[in-house]
Order: C-alpha cells, then sequence, then structure tokens
C-alpha cells in the first residue's frame, strides 16, 4: 500500500493531501481468507475521474494484482470512492462508490480523513459510528506510514 500510495503521489498530476491510519479489518464478503489492511487517502488531481480510476488500475497491476475471485484475497485493490462530490455513471465506473456507506472498512478510515465528507445525505462521520465496526482496529499511530521507506 505504500508503495502505491508513494508512485501515485510521484506524479505530478496528483499530490496526496490527508492518509488515515492503517486499520486492519476482518475479510469481507469471503471470509475464508486472512484479515485485509485498509486506508483511505484524499488527493488533489487534474485528471478526470476516469483517468484517476484507470491510474489505480495501472498502479495495482504493477504490484501483480490479479483479480481471480470477488471478495477473495488480493495484494492490494485501489478504489475511487469520491470525486468531488460529482455523481459519476459510466461502465466500470460509479461515483460516489455504490456500497462504501454500508462498509465500515472503508467508512471508518474516510470518516478519519474527511469526517464532514456528506454521502447520501449524512456526515461521514456519522455514518461510519452507525456501522458493525466490530475487529476493525488501528493499524498504525497515524497516516504517515506511508512516507517511510
Amino acid at each position: 500500500m505504500a508503495a502505491a500510495l508513494r508512485a501515485i503521489d510521484a506524479r505530478p498530476d496528483i499530490d496526496v493531501a490527508a492518509v488515515s491510519r492503517l486499520f486492519r479489518t476482518p475479510p469481507w464478503g469471503n471470509t475464508d481468507q486472512p484479515w485485509f489492511v485498509n486506508a483511505c487517502a484524499a488527493v488533489d488531481t487534474t485528471l478526470s475521474a476516469r483517468a484517476l480510476l484507470d491510474l489505480c488500475l495501472d498502479t495495482e497491476r504493477s504490484l501483480k494484482r490479479e483479480r481471480t475471485l470477488r471478495w477473495g484475497p488480493r495484494t492490494i485493490d485501489l478504489d475511487v470512492l469520491d470525486y468531488g462530490s460529482r455523481t459519476v455513471a459510466e461502465e466500470g465506473l460509479d461515483l460516489p462508490h455504490p456500497r462504501m456507506t454500508q462498509r465500515a472498512f472503508v467508512m471508518v478510515p474516510l470518516a478519519e480523513i474527511a469526517p464532514d465528507l456528506v454521502l447520501e445525505g449524512h456526515r461521514a462521520a456519522e455514518i461510519a459510528v452507525a456501522l458493525d465496526a466490530a475487529g476493525i482496529e488501528p493499524a498504525s499511530a497515524d497516516g504517515q506510514w506511508w512516507r517511510a521507506g
């Protein structure tokens, strides 16, 4: 995750503005797999939403991500969750991410860096505390984990 974030931040058209702590989270969907590590980052970019998603997918591939089993084990998974509060509905790209408000593993780190982001009429912080976050625990002291190395 740190390598992915450093590669993205190294681009001249992207600036990483904020990063959450790392969170260790129980597997979701296919639960017969190791725990996940999740985080959220806010970026400032001149890229379009589509170009940002393409960059995320290219970054996954460069880190040997293989898409074999839905919700299965993966080396890395980069998603675009929101793009300036715009609604985007394109082939393979729906923003805001259509199921993020139902997933504590997304909302807990997102609320840490963007508590006032409004999704479905509610602040991210409100959504996060309303979800079942059982088992989700911080795995880093702060959002600087990606800068080391």
